[in-house]
């Protein structure tokens, strides 16, 4: 689990929370009107910009942002670089024993298990470019969803005021009626802001930076993947992870 967003998640709302139960009544920031106005519009018109699929097959990669934390660049390439060294020492056959370890890794699986069926490493180079960029594009397009749901929850929110304020403005001989219209107009916009500023721009922002995490090691397992599938000496295979890796993370192995 990724704690830093789920730990940023109930700090957030955590402290908005106590800030509301300090200051008042908690049921005057509870109105199902504003609710529906911001948390249906933003949905549908978000599925404006995208199909139902493509909405539905998101949700998936952002709850991977929440719940799923990657792994080390520095760790993969090691464990890469093992691999490589247990293969030239054993035969790439004696890697099946971790490919059938790897459930919790498809990527490296699939790779790893090219080279053990005796792809070369350029069809494995090949075969797992395509699934990079898939992944990619996935990635690509849950950022671009909550990107947008952002940009449409304050306008909903606006909209949300506006509607309140007609209401407000329709009905100034009944005072009775100018509260609950003046909360719609209120409310709405704060819960635009607090899921645009709160929710899905943190998130999109996570999910950005998580995927271009995730490329970077993947292409260190298919790096890893190609240099098994061409028998190459282990020091070769470490000296091609380091151009990936940063300075402060370079392996050693062999010095």
């Amino acid at each position: 689990m990724d704690i830093a967003t789920l730990i940023g998640l109930l700090a957030g709302f955590g402290l908005v929370s106590s800030a509301i139960i300090l200051g008042g009544s908690v049921s005057s920031f509870i109105d199902i009107p504003a609710i529906l106005i911001v948390i249906g519009g933003t949905f549908g018109i978000t599925m404006i910009s995208y199909s139902l699929r493509e909405i539905l097959s998101a949700q998936g990669v952002i709850l991977k942002t929440i719940f799923h934390s990657l792994p080390d660049a520095a760790e993969a390439a090691e464990d890469g670089l093992r691999m490589a060294i247990q293969s030239r020492k054993d035969g790439v056959l004696a890697l099946q024993k971790v490919v059938a370890a790897l459930d919790h890794n498809p990527f490296l699986k699939k790779a790893l298990s090219l080279a053990i069926d005796g792809s070369t490493g350029d069809d494995i180079e090949r075969v797992m470019g395509h699934e990079l960029s898939g992944m990619a594009e996935r990635h690509s397009r849950g950022v671009g969803i909550l990107r947008r749901s952002a940009e449409v929850a304050p306008a909903m929110g606006l909209i949300g005021t506006l509607i309140g304020l007609v209401q407000m403005l329709g009905k100034l001989d009944d005072p009775s009626s100018i509260g609950p219209a003046m909360a719609v107009a209120l409310l709405t916009t704060f819960y635009g802001a607090v899921l645009a500023n709160m929710v899905f721009s943190p998130l999109a922002g996570k999910l950005e930076r998580n995927s271009k995490s995730e490329l970077v090691v993947n292409r260190l397992y298919i790096i890893t993947a190609a240099s098994i599938g061409r028998g190459e000496n282990p020091r070769r295979l470490e000296m091609l992870l380091n151009t990936i890796l940063p300075p402060s993370q370079r392996l050693h192995y062999f010095e």
